[in-house]
């Protein structure tokens, strides 16, 4: 009800608003025509003290108060047409005017309302939609609910952990800024935050990797070198500073590395395209399937030399199917570990060897197999 109220409050003022001027007649010819009458008395005086004073004969005073007369009347008749036509528009238009605020304001503003408005749900005071549960607040309650919580409780990490992509997500990048350093302060480095204040960083400076962006990104590949996020943004970090080529280098890389189904993947092929290089032929290759559960309980009751027997067997087959197609960056990376897993050192720089042989002109895929071959032993 005092909804309701209000509106009909707010109509009147508004109502009012556009009658209240119309309260009066159109006055501003009236106020010229004073103007002229005024100088014309002024003139008949004149005209008779001249007269009483001898400086002008009986027929040359007659003669002028004749004259002046003369254009008093048509000054004041130009008056009366003047003012008639005024009041005829002038009605008119108030007329219409006074229609159109007290019946089309209010039709006007109902259809609104009626298009737009929600007259049938409840108040909700703003005290009620913070008590509610989670699922049923909007995200302006929530972030506020945790912006009074983080306000009784700075220290609390966890809960600008929780409220820094939101920020991000709504565009309040310097909030966003705020809350991932805050959360790194005081939880401690952590390849999510790192990230996370990475990106809020290059959004808060419209797309562009600063040095202090590239840090944090830097930062989290140290503590996950898989991470795509850093990656593919110091890969865009490169490609601003002006080195294509290790953009380039740096999202093959990580294309080789996605699966298939990435959401990332096409960003990535894009950022290729961007910078001229191709899509490595292996990116996106699905993992090769694992042992079935049957494979593993019968591997189970082998004796040790059936089972060394059967991986090798499979590690044979593998370098069968590479020998046939080589293109299987993932394949050729195990093979290299299997062999050097079997001790077989020589078999697994010869498989080291073909690989880079395959991967020739693949910048991202060599420097997977150089790094791996560092971590093997196998020489660079």
């Amino acid at each position: 009800m005092l909804l309701w109220i209000a509106f009909s409050l707010m109509t009147g003022a508004a109502v009012l608003a556009v009658l209240w001027p119309l309260r009066t007649r159109i006055s501003g010819g009236a106020n010229a025509t004073d103007a002229d009458l005024a100088v014309y008395r002024d003139q008949l005086a004149e005209i008779e003290r001249d007269r009483t004073a001898g400086l002008i004969g009986a027929a040359e005073g007659d003669a002028a108060r004749a004259e002046v007369g003369r254009r008093i009347l048509r000054v004041a008749g130009e008056a009366d047409i003047n003012t008639a036509r005024m009041m005829r528009g002038g009605d008119g238009r108030r007329r219409a005017v006074a229609v159109i605020a007290l019946i089309g304001l209010p039709l006007m503003a109902g259809a609104v309302y009626y298009k737009l408005g929600s007259p049938q749900l409840e108040a909700q005071p703003l005290a009620a939609r913070m008590q509610a549960r989670p699922e049923q607040a909007d995200v302006a309650v929530l972030i506020r609910k945790v912006e009074g919580h983080l306000e009784a409780n700075p220290e609390d990490g966890r809960g600008y952990e929780v409220i820094a992509p939101i920020y991000l997500r709504i565009g309040r990048t310097d909030d966003a800024v705020r809350a991932w350093s805050t959360a790194l302060r005081l939880l401690g480095p952590d390849t999510v935050r790192a990230t996370g204040l990475g990106e809020a960083l290059t959004a808060s400076s419209g797309g562009v990797v600063t040095a202090e962006a590239k840090a944090a990104f830097q930062q989290a590949l140290t503590l996950d070198p898989k991470n795509p996020k850093a990656r593919y943004y110091l890969g865009l970090a490169a490609e601003q500073d002006g080195k294509p080529q290790d953009a380039a280098a740096a999202w093959s890389a990580l294309a080789a590395d996605s699966p298939a189904d990435a959401p990332w993947v096409p960003l990535v092929r894009d950022a290729l395209a961007r910078v001229g290089a191709p899509m490595p032929a292996t990116a996106g290759a699905p993992a090769a399937p694992g042992p079935s559960a049957s494979d593993v309980a019968a591997a189970q009751q082998m004796t040790p030399e059936d089972r060394a027997a059967m991986v090798r067997g499979m590690v044979e087959g593998l370098e069968q199917r590479l020998a046939t197609d080589g293109a299987d960056i993932e394949g050729w990376l195990r093979l290299m570990r299997a062999w050097n897993v079997l001790g077989e050192a020589d078999k697994a720089k010869a498989a080291t060897k073909q690989a880079r042989t395959h991967f020739a002109k693949d910048d991202g895929a060599l420097a997977r197999i150089d790094t791996l071959a560092r971590e093997l032993g196998l020489g660079s």
